[in-house]
């Protein structure tokens, strides 16, 4: 992975938002799960080179062969839990920063 500073900008936030849009009309209706998307820097967990694509709803190729899942996938795995307050998720091996 490139060395690059982690900066989190009105550019970046402003693409989570329109990604938490898409996700929205893709019918992910819990509105903390879209909180979540919308607050987490996926761009962190990806090559600097890739920064532009990070909210793109697709996968993405991060180190070790792997790919970080697509937002979509995310968001609805992540509905299926019906995760209420106090609960925590550890989702081991993803890469994905969710």
């Amino acid at each position: 992975m490139s060395m690059f500073k982690l900066e989190d900008s009105h550019w970046h936030k402003g693409l989570r938002k329109k990604m938490v849009e898409t996700l929205r009309r893709k019918g992910i209706s819990d509105e903390r799960v879209l909180a979540a998307m919308e607050v987490v820097p996926r761009h962190f967990f990806l090559d600097s080179a890739l920064a532009h694509l990070a909210y793109e709803d697709q996968a993405l190729p991060i180190e070790c062969e792997q790919t970080i899942s697509q937002p979509y996938t995310v968001a609805f795995q992540t509905q299926l839990l019906q995760v209420e307050k106090r609960q925590r998720i550890l989702e081991v091996g993803t890469g994905s920063g969710y």
